[in-house]
Protein backbone atom coordinates (compact mmCIF):
# COMPACT_ATOMS: atom_id res chain seq x y z
CA UNK A 1 0.00 0.00 0.00
CA UNK A 2 2.77 2.39 0.96
CA UNK A 3 4.68 1.42 -2.19
CA UNK A 4 1.70 2.32 -4.42
CA UNK A 5 1.31 5.67 -2.72
CA UNK A 6 5.01 6.38 -3.25
CA UNK A 7 4.80 5.47 -6.97
CA UNK A 8 1.76 7.68 -7.43
CA UNK A 9 3.59 10.49 -5.64
CA UNK A 10 6.56 10.22 -7.99
CA UNK A 11 4.25 10.22 -11.02
CA UNK A 12 2.44 13.32 -9.77
CA UNK A 13 5.76 15.06 -9.07
CA UNK A 14 7.01 14.21 -12.55
CA UNK A 15 3.87 15.65 -14.17
CA UNK A 16 4.19 18.78 -12.07
CA UNK A 17 7.82 19.27 -13.12
CA UNK A 18 6.89 18.87 -16.78
CA UNK A 19 4.19 21.50 -16.43
CA UNK A 20 6.56 23.90 -14.71
CA UNK A 21 9.36 23.49 -17.26
CA UNK A 22 9.71 26.41 -19.71
CA UNK A 23 8.75 25.89 -23.33
CA UNK A 24 11.70 24.66 -25.36
CA UNK A 25 12.63 27.08 -28.14
CA UNK A 26 15.02 26.88 -31.04
CA UNK A 27 18.74 27.35 -30.66
CA UNK A 28 20.13 30.42 -32.39
CA UNK A 29 23.41 28.60 -32.93
CA UNK A 30 22.09 25.46 -34.59
CA UNK A 31 21.94 25.58 -38.38
CA UNK A 32 19.97 23.04 -40.36
CA UNK A 33 20.65 22.21 -43.99
CA UNK A 34 19.45 25.02 -46.26
CA UNK A 35 19.25 27.64 -43.48
CA UNK A 36 20.61 31.19 -43.82
CA UNK A 37 23.65 32.34 -41.87
CA UNK A 38 24.86 35.94 -41.68
CA UNK A 39 28.27 37.51 -42.05
CA UNK A 40 29.86 37.93 -38.63
CA UNK A 41 28.01 35.10 -36.88
CA UNK A 42 30.37 32.91 -34.88
CA UNK A 43 30.28 29.73 -32.84
CA UNK A 44 27.60 28.21 -35.10
CA UNK A 45 26.86 24.52 -35.17
CA UNK A 46 26.50 23.48 -38.84
CA UNK A 47 26.90 19.76 -38.19
CA UNK A 48 23.37 19.05 -39.40
CA UNK A 49 23.93 21.12 -42.53
CA UNK A 50 27.19 19.32 -43.41
CA UNK A 51 26.25 15.69 -42.77
CA UNK A 52 29.37 13.61 -43.37
CA UNK A 53 31.01 16.07 -45.76
CA UNK A 54 34.03 18.08 -44.69
CA UNK A 55 34.24 20.91 -47.20
CA UNK A 56 32.00 23.46 -48.85
CA UNK A 57 32.03 25.11 -52.29
CA UNK A 58 30.54 28.15 -54.02
CA UNK A 59 29.63 28.61 -57.67
CA UNK A 60 29.03 31.91 -59.42
CA UNK A 61 25.50 32.65 -60.59
CA UNK A 62 24.58 30.73 -63.75
CA UNK A 63 27.34 28.13 -63.41
CA UNK A 64 26.70 24.49 -64.29
CA UNK A 65 27.02 23.11 -60.77
CA UNK A 66 26.57 19.48 -61.68
CA UNK A 67 29.31 19.45 -64.33
CA UNK A 68 31.83 22.04 -63.11
CA UNK A 69 34.13 22.59 -60.17
CA UNK A 70 33.30 25.28 -57.60
CA UNK A 71 34.80 28.74 -58.04
CA UNK A 72 35.66 28.86 -54.33
CA UNK A 73 35.90 26.11 -51.71
CA UNK A 74 36.82 25.90 -48.03
CA UNK A 75 37.43 23.02 -45.63
CA UNK A 76 35.19 22.65 -42.57
CA UNK A 77 37.29 21.12 -39.83
CA UNK A 78 35.07 21.91 -36.83
CA UNK A 79 31.41 22.08 -37.88
CA UNK A 80 30.26 22.60 -34.28
CA UNK A 81 32.17 25.89 -34.04
CA UNK A 82 31.75 27.57 -37.40
CA UNK A 83 32.53 31.26 -38.04
CA UNK A 84 31.08 33.15 -41.01
CA UNK A 85 34.19 35.27 -41.44
CA UNK A 86 33.30 38.49 -43.31
CA UNK A 87 36.66 38.68 -45.09
CA UNK A 88 36.28 35.09 -46.26
CA UNK A 89 32.60 34.98 -47.21
CA UNK A 90 31.80 38.66 -47.81
CA UNK A 91 32.38 38.51 -51.57
CA UNK A 92 30.59 35.15 -51.95
CA UNK A 93 27.07 35.50 -50.61
CA UNK A 94 24.38 33.06 -51.67
CA UNK A 95 24.30 29.26 -51.68
CA UNK A 96 27.21 27.21 -50.37
CA UNK A 97 27.20 23.53 -51.22
CA UNK A 98 28.73 20.74 -49.24
CA UNK A 99 31.23 18.79 -51.27
CA UNK A 100 31.75 15.04 -51.24
CA UNK A 101 35.12 13.31 -51.36
CA UNK A 102 35.22 13.72 -55.13
CA UNK A 103 34.69 17.47 -54.87
CA UNK A 104 31.23 17.41 -56.37
CA UNK A 105 28.18 19.19 -54.99
CA UNK A 106 26.31 17.14 -52.45
CA UNK A 107 23.37 19.49 -51.92
CA UNK A 108 23.12 22.97 -50.39
CA UNK A 109 24.67 23.25 -46.94
CA UNK A 110 23.53 26.83 -46.12
CA UNK A 111 23.09 30.31 -47.59
CA UNK A 112 25.33 33.21 -46.61
CA UNK A 113 23.67 36.64 -46.40
CA UNK A 114 24.79 40.16 -45.56
CA UNK A 115 22.66 41.47 -42.67
CA UNK A 116 20.71 44.70 -42.99
CA UNK A 117 19.28 46.81 -40.21
CA UNK A 118 17.52 50.21 -40.17
CA UNK A 119 15.27 52.16 -37.82
CA UNK A 120 12.54 54.76 -38.41
CA UNK A 121 11.05 57.17 -35.86
CA UNK A 122 7.32 57.98 -35.98
CA UNK A 123 5.41 60.77 -34.22
CA UNK A 124 2.17 58.98 -33.31
CA UNK A 125 0.49 62.21 -32.19
CA UNK A 126 0.29 63.39 -35.79
CA UNK A 127 1.15 60.09 -37.58
CA UNK A 128 4.24 61.48 -39.30
CA UNK A 129 7.68 59.95 -39.92
CA UNK A 130 10.09 62.23 -38.04
CA UNK A 131 13.34 60.36 -38.71
CA UNK A 132 16.14 62.97 -38.83
CA UNK A 133 13.53 65.68 -38.19
CA UNK A 134 11.87 67.69 -35.42
CA UNK A 135 9.21 66.62 -32.92
CA UNK A 136 7.32 69.08 -30.67
CA UNK A 137 7.79 68.40 -26.98
CA UNK A 138 4.85 66.45 -25.62
CA UNK A 139 4.24 64.39 -28.77
CA UNK A 140 4.53 60.62 -28.41
CA UNK A 141 6.90 58.45 -30.42
CA UNK A 142 7.30 54.83 -31.53
CA UNK A 143 9.93 53.00 -33.60
CA UNK A 144 9.88 50.84 -36.72
CA UNK A 145 12.67 48.36 -37.48
CA UNK A 146 13.45 47.20 -41.03
CA UNK A 147 15.71 44.16 -41.36
CA UNK A 148 16.38 40.88 -43.17
CA UNK A 149 17.09 39.13 -39.87
CA UNK A 150 13.50 37.90 -39.61
CA UNK A 151 14.56 34.70 -41.41
CA UNK A 152 16.32 33.63 -38.20
CA UNK A 153 12.96 33.45 -36.44
CA UNK A 154 11.35 31.27 -39.09
CA UNK A 155 14.33 28.93 -39.55
CA UNK A 156 15.82 28.61 -36.07
CA UNK A 157 12.66 28.95 -33.99
CA UNK A 158 13.84 32.02 -32.03
CA UNK A 159 13.80 35.66 -33.16
CA UNK A 160 17.08 37.51 -33.51
CA UNK A 161 17.32 39.98 -30.59
CA UNK A 162 18.09 43.62 -31.29
CA UNK A 163 18.54 46.65 -29.02
CA UNK A 164 17.36 50.19 -29.70
CA UNK A 165 19.75 52.91 -28.56
CA UNK A 166 18.42 56.37 -27.65
CA UNK A 167 21.17 58.81 -26.73
CA UNK A 168 20.15 62.01 -24.94
CA UNK A 169 21.61 65.48 -25.69
CA UNK A 170 23.93 65.10 -22.68
CA UNK A 171 25.36 61.79 -23.96
CA UNK A 172 23.52 59.27 -21.78
CA UNK A 173 21.89 56.23 -23.43
CA UNK A 174 18.43 55.14 -22.28
CA UNK A 175 17.65 51.44 -21.79
CA UNK A 176 13.90 52.11 -21.44
CA UNK A 177 11.40 54.86 -22.27
CA UNK A 178 8.14 56.06 -20.69
CA UNK A 179 4.94 57.14 -22.46
CA UNK A 180 2.23 59.55 -21.28
CA UNK A 181 0.35 56.73 -19.57
CA UNK A 182 3.37 56.15 -17.34
CA UNK A 183 4.19 52.77 -18.91
CA UNK A 184 7.91 52.00 -19.10
CA UNK A 185 9.10 49.92 -22.08
CA UNK A 186 12.53 48.32 -22.33
CA UNK A 187 14.63 48.92 -25.44
CA UNK A 188 16.64 45.71 -25.13
CA UNK A 189 16.21 42.17 -26.50
CA UNK A 190 13.55 43.02 -29.08
CA UNK A 191 12.82 39.97 -31.21
CA UNK A 192 12.78 40.46 -35.00
CA UNK A 193 9.91 38.47 -36.50
CA UNK A 194 9.15 40.53 -39.61
CA UNK A 195 11.12 42.34 -42.30
CA UNK A 196 9.38 45.56 -41.25
CA UNK A 197 7.84 45.80 -37.81
CA UNK A 198 6.90 48.33 -35.16
CA UNK A 199 8.36 47.82 -31.74
CA UNK A 200 5.03 48.10 -29.96
CA UNK A 201 2.15 49.39 -32.04
CA UNK A 202 1.37 51.88 -29.28
CA UNK A 203 3.68 54.82 -28.49
CA UNK A 204 6.42 54.19 -25.95
CA UNK A 205 8.03 57.64 -25.57
CA UNK A 206 6.53 60.83 -24.17
CA UNK A 207 8.95 63.48 -25.45
CA UNK A 208 7.53 66.10 -23.09
CA UNK A 209 8.38 64.20 -19.91
CA UNK A 210 10.87 66.01 -17.69
CA UNK A 211 13.06 62.90 -17.84
CA UNK A 212 13.87 63.80 -21.44
CA UNK A 213 15.47 67.26 -21.83
CA UNK A 214 14.99 69.35 -24.94
CA UNK A 215 17.67 68.99 -27.59
CA UNK A 216 18.94 66.65 -30.28
CA UNK A 217 18.72 62.89 -29.69
CA UNK A 218 20.68 60.20 -31.56
CA UNK A 219 18.86 56.93 -32.28
CA UNK A 220 20.04 53.64 -33.76
CA UNK A 221 19.51 49.86 -33.43
CA UNK A 222 22.03 47.02 -33.06
CA UNK A 223 21.97 43.24 -33.41
CA UNK A 224 24.65 41.09 -31.80
CA UNK A 225 23.17 37.64 -32.34
CA UNK A 226 26.01 35.12 -32.16
CA UNK A 227 28.47 38.03 -31.75
CA UNK A 228 27.81 39.29 -35.28
CA UNK A 229 28.13 42.97 -34.32
CA UNK A 230 31.31 42.36 -32.34
CA UNK A 231 32.84 40.43 -35.22
CA UNK A 232 31.45 42.45 -38.14
CA UNK A 233 30.24 45.80 -36.82
CA UNK A 234 29.25 47.24 -40.20
CA UNK A 235 26.99 50.29 -40.29
CA UNK A 236 23.65 49.57 -41.93
CA UNK A 237 24.22 45.84 -41.42
CA UNK A 238 24.73 44.73 -37.81
CA UNK A 239 24.11 48.27 -36.58
CA UNK A 240 21.83 50.75 -38.29
CA UNK A 241 22.68 54.21 -39.51
CA UNK A 242 22.39 56.70 -36.66
CA UNK A 243 19.40 59.01 -37.00
CA UNK A 244 18.66 62.24 -35.16
CA UNK A 245 15.54 63.63 -33.53
CA UNK A 246 15.26 67.26 -32.44
CA UNK A 247 12.97 67.48 -29.41
CA UNK A 248 11.94 71.09 -28.75
CA UNK A 249 8.89 73.37 -28.68
CA UNK A 250 9.77 75.69 -31.56
CA UNK A 251 9.86 74.58 -35.18
CA UNK A 252 13.49 75.07 -36.30
CA UNK A 253 12.32 76.19 -39.77
CA UNK A 254 10.90 79.45 -38.36
CA UNK A 255 13.66 80.44 -35.97
CA UNK A 256 14.42 83.79 -37.77
CA UNK A 257 12.07 86.79 -37.31
CA UNK A 258 12.18 88.25 -40.82
CA UNK A 259 9.58 91.11 -40.39
CA UNK A 260 11.57 92.69 -37.52
CA UNK A 261 14.74 92.86 -39.59
CA UNK A 262 12.92 94.43 -42.55
CA UNK A 263 11.24 97.15 -40.42
CA UNK A 264 14.52 98.20 -38.81
CA UNK A 265 16.20 98.64 -42.18
CA UNK A 266 13.39 100.87 -43.50
CA UNK A 267 13.40 103.29 -40.54
CA UNK A 268 17.16 103.70 -40.63
CA UNK A 269 17.08 104.55 -44.34
CA UNK A 270 14.50 107.35 -43.92
CA UNK A 271 16.14 108.99 -40.92
CA UNK A 272 19.59 109.19 -42.45
CA UNK A 273 18.73 110.41 -45.95
CA UNK A 274 15.96 113.04 -45.57
CA UNK A 275 16.01 115.77 -42.93
CA UNK A 276 19.74 116.01 -42.04
CA UNK A 277 20.55 116.90 -45.68
CA UNK A 278 18.12 119.91 -45.79
CA UNK A 279 20.13 122.92 -44.53
CA UNK A 280 18.89 126.53 -45.02
CA UNK A 281 21.42 129.34 -44.49
CA UNK A 282 19.91 132.83 -44.89
CA UNK A 283 22.29 134.94 -42.81
CA UNK A 284 22.86 137.61 -45.46
CA UNK A 285 20.19 139.93 -44.04
CA UNK A 286 22.07 140.27 -40.74
CA UNK A 287 25.43 140.89 -42.31
CA UNK A 288 26.46 144.59 -42.04
CA UNK A 289 30.01 145.40 -43.16
CA UNK A 290 31.68 148.69 -42.12
CA UNK A 291 30.62 151.57 -44.39
CA UNK A 292 31.89 155.19 -44.69
CA UNK A 293 29.55 157.83 -46.24
CA UNK A 294 31.16 160.90 -47.82
CA UNK A 295 29.33 164.11 -48.79
CA UNK A 296 30.56 167.19 -50.62
CA UNK A 297 30.64 169.36 -47.50
CA UNK A 298 32.03 167.09 -44.83
CA UNK A 299 32.63 163.54 -43.87
CA UNK A 300 30.68 162.17 -40.94
CA UNK A 301 31.42 158.77 -39.41
CA UNK A 302 28.56 156.39 -39.30
CA UNK A 303 28.21 154.00 -36.35
CA UNK A 304 27.43 150.51 -37.51
CA UNK A 305 26.98 147.12 -35.86
CA UNK A 306 28.89 144.30 -37.40
CA UNK A 307 27.11 140.96 -37.29
CA UNK A 308 29.21 137.80 -37.27
CA UNK A 309 29.44 136.12 -40.61
CA UNK A 310 28.60 132.42 -40.72
CA UNK A 311 31.72 130.53 -41.87
CA UNK A 312 29.58 127.91 -43.57
CA UNK A 313 27.72 130.32 -45.83
CA UNK A 314 29.29 130.62 -49.24
CA UNK A 315 26.30 132.42 -50.83
CA UNK A 316 26.89 135.87 -49.25
CA UNK A 317 29.62 137.23 -51.54
CA UNK A 318 27.08 138.92 -53.83
CA UNK A 319 25.70 140.95 -50.92
CA UNK A 320 29.02 142.72 -50.35
CA UNK A 321 28.43 145.03 -53.40
CA UNK A 322 25.24 146.47 -51.82
CA UNK A 323 26.09 147.94 -48.38
CA UNK A 324 23.51 148.00 -45.67
CA UNK A 325 23.16 151.47 -43.92
CA UNK A 326 22.84 151.87 -40.20
CA UNK A 327 19.58 153.18 -38.62
CA UNK A 328 19.26 157.12 -38.61
CA UNK A 329 21.26 157.60 -41.76
CA UNK A 330 18.41 159.42 -43.61
CA UNK A 331 17.85 161.94 -40.77
CA UNK A 332 21.53 162.88 -40.65
CA UNK A 333 21.61 163.61 -44.36
CA UNK A 334 18.57 165.92 -44.07
CA UNK A 335 20.07 167.97 -41.21
CA UNK A 336 23.30 168.41 -43.08
CA UNK A 337 21.44 169.63 -46.14
CA UNK A 338 19.41 172.22 -44.12
CA UNK A 339 22.56 173.48 -42.39
CA UNK A 340 24.32 173.98 -45.69
CA UNK A 341 21.38 175.92 -47.12
CA UNK A 342 21.20 178.28 -44.11
CA UNK A 343 24.93 178.88 -44.29
CA UNK A 344 24.62 179.73 -47.95
CA UNK A 345 21.78 182.28 -47.32
CA UNK A 346 23.68 184.01 -44.49
CA UNK A 347 26.76 184.49 -46.63
CA UNK A 348 24.68 185.89 -49.42
CA UNK A 349 23.05 188.55 -47.19
CA UNK A 350 26.43 189.68 -46.03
Amino acid sequence: MIQKIAIRGFIFLGILLLLCMPTVVGDLRTISQGNTVFLGESNLDISSAMGSDTQIGWWASGAAIATSSPDVKFPVSTPSNFYVLPSQFGAYTGSWYRLNAAGSADGVAFLVADPSLAIRVEDTTVNVDVTDRWVPRGDEVRFRIDSNLDVISTQRGTPAPVTIKVQSPNGGVYTALMNTAGTTTTLENIGITSSSQYYKTTPIWDTGNSLYPAGSYTIWVECNVNNMNDEYGATGKTTSQKTSLLNQDQNPLISVNVPTTSSTTTVTSVSTTTKPTTTITTATATQAPKTTVTTAATTLPVVTTTAPVSPTSQATTAAETSPTFAPGFDVAVSLISIAALLLFMVKRQN
